[in-house]
């Protein structure tokens, strides 16, 4: 496995995000994105029995009834259509005659009403569908809430949302014509909240879920983040739309190496090895291979993934090298997406050569990937079996180790590998991070400044020194060793490790909340490495902190198309869609800015 740096700089951004949550949450008329993509996951920590927003129900049952299906709570309004500035109108219902009740009337007849007359019997007829609902005679409910609709004098939002909940709860349900009545309830007040609840729910079930999304997330936040139902919506519709993205993106997307930055991290978790010895005539493929070797130890991977793909077509006339060919191969199958070809190659090359650990390790990789960890130990110790004194598998198997929490154990191999050749650097940096996992502070940071003292001209001690240090809010500090390890990465020839620079953003945001410089500092990194994934990742929530929703969307898509794994595509559109869904909220409801920069600050003391 490679090092853990990016798995460590994300959870950094991550743990970032939650401590700054409150700041991040809403920005001027936007509702920005927290650790689990969305602002309303800010208010999941907040306690359920905060004021409620009004309500449109003038009276509540203190007992809900379970015949029916809706999802967002109590089914129907009561709502009582005012006809005067006097105040509520209240019923009587005698005042309607039977024949207007039971009667369907004409457009003549109910023309020849007062208005007074029409207000009244459409509240009786409403009222009467209420009871025929919750009887569960949906369709006789239906025709009252038609009648209503027909006789009031102007467009009641509450019958259309009525009638759209019996279509929601019939056999088969009618969505369509749920969404359409909730469409006309939403015309006449665009901030019902349970006309949007309602129509998101039933857009969900017709799989429109961007739609579904647009409303959920409007529901949410003009209900002050108060209804857990319509929050947990949020998070299920955006898992639906991101899973489905994601499926798609994966279909049709060309394989394609990450960014350098993560390339070379891969490579460079791996000792240096001779290149194999040519046969005494060797072929074309032979030669090529040597190539793509060569390729790859100069960093070249988009020639050495050529190279090795040229090789294996030519042919590879002696055994060590289709293995060492099959091995690369697979590793950049691996590196590109594609799993299951990675361990059909990595496969094949120790079936050919048992006793090439390296690529025991990467199938211990693999397996890691698919979430197999027993089949991940096994091949370290068949590993081990062939060649005990390789230090690379003790480094690996420290990874895994410290990937499932298990820092002691972490330690040990990392101990063993430096045993083995304490010329590797990652082994002394990753054995310093295990111990100050395992509390052991003084033992960690003496590691590290015996690692930086004896590598003096790596940036790599420097760099996750620095991010330790900032683990402990060290700033000064911290800031100061991703300097040097930026000054020792420029003296390198290019290209350099950018890691350190996006780091050094992420302090300064960090310790004084200047923007502009953590902004500079990631700006800079893409100029050099275009598709550094940490990069785009800061620029996205920076942009998110200034309420530049616009750029933080863009940044988002950047990293959708950035990303290697469905995981973390998955992560990337979840982010992505969140943000939109929220934007298009600021602009479907301008008047809510001050109200939301309001939330902002309330959450924030």
């Amino acid at each position: 496995m490679a090092t853990t740096s990016s798995t460590s700089y994300f959870e950094r951004i991550q743990d970032f995000v939650a401590e700054n949550k409150k700041a991040v949450v809403i920005g001027t008329a936007a509702a920005a994105l927290a650790v689990g993509g969305v602002v309303y996951y800010a208010s999941t920590s907040r306690g359920s029995d905060s004021e409620k927003g009004k309500s449109r129900d003038k009276k509540k049952s203190s007992k809900k009834k379970k015949t029916v299906n809706d999802a967002d709570g109590p089914l129907l309004e009561e709502i009582k259509p005012k006809v005067s500035d006097e105040g509520q109108y209240h019923y009587n219902l005698e005042a309607c005659t039977h024949h207007q009740i039971e009667a369907v009337l004409s457009a003549e007849e109910i023309a020849g009403m007062s208005v007074e007359e029409r207000t009244k019997l459409a509240g009786t007829l409403k009222t009467r569908g209420n009871t025929l609902y919750q009887n569960r005679k949906f369709q006789q409910a239906i025709d009252l809430y038609t009648r209503a609709i027909q006789v009031a004098t102007k467009s009641e939002p509450v019958y259309y949302s009525n009638r759209a909940a019996c279509y929601m709860n019939m056999t088969p349900p009618k969505y369509e014509l749920a969404v359409q009545d909730c469409d006309e309830a939403l015309r006449a007040d665009d901030s019902y909240i349970k006309a949007l609840n309602r129509r998101a729910n039933a857009l969900e079930a017709l799989s429109r879920n961007e739609e579904a999304l647009r409303d959920f997330t409007a529901a949410t936040i003009l209900d002050k983040f108060q209804n857990d139902s319509a929050a947990h919506a949020v998070e299920r519709v955006l898992k639906k739309i991101a899973t489905a993205k994601a499926a798609d993106i994966l279909a049709t997307r060309e394989p394609r190496l990450p960014s350098f930055t993560f390339v070379s991290a891969y490579f460079a978790a791996f000792r240096v090895r001779p290149l194999p010895a040519l046969p005494e005539n060797p072929s074309t493929g032979d030669n090529t291979l040597i190539l793509a070797l060569q390729a790859l130890d100069a960093a070249d991977y988009a020639h050495a993934v050529s190279l090795v793909n040229e090789a294996m077509e030519q042919g590879i006339s002696w055994e060590i090298g289709k293995a060492e060919a099959l091995n690369l191969r697979g590793t950049f199958k691996f590196l590109m997406g594609d799993v299951s070809g990675a361990k059909d190659d990595l496969y094949e090359s120790v079936k050919i050569l048992p006793s090439l650990t390296q690529s025991w390790v990467k199938i211990a990789s693999v397996h890691m990937e698919q979430g197999e960890g027993t089949k991940a130990f096994e091949c370290f110790e068949e590993a081990i079996k062939h060649n005990p004194q390789d230090p690379d598998i003790y480094y690996h198997r420290g990874q895994v180790l410290f990937i499932t929490n298990e820092f002691k154990e972490a330690a040990d191999n990392y101990t063993k590998s430096s045993e083995l050749d304490d010329t590797f650097v990652f082994s002394h940096i990753q054995l310093a991070v295990a111990l100050y996992k395992m509390g052991e502070l003084a033992r960690s940071m003496a590691t590290f400044r015996r690692t930086m003292t004896n590598f003096p001209q790596r940036s790599e001690p420097q760099n996750y020194y620095g991010e330790l240090l900032l683990d402990q809010q060290r700033f000064m500090d911290a800031v100061d060793k991703f300097d040097r390890a930026v000054e020792l990465e420029r003296a390198k020839p290019p290209p350099m490790n950018v890691l350190p620079l996006v780091n050094k953003g992420l302090a300064i945001y960090q310790w004084k909340q200047d923007i502009t410089a953590a902004e500079r500092c990631c700006e800079e990194a893409l100029r050099i490495d275009s598709e550094c994934e940490p990069a785009v990742a800061t620029l996205a929530q920076l942009s998110l902190q200034q309420s530049k929703i616009d750029r933080a969307v863009e940044m988002f898509k950047r990293q959708a198309e950035l990303a290697r794994s469905e995981p973390e595509l998955i992560n990337a559109l979840t982010y992505q869609y969140a943000s939109a869904a929220q934007l298009e909220f600021t602009r479907n409801y301008p008047a809510m800015a001050e109200q939301l920069a309001q939330i902002a600050r309330s959450m924030a003391m």
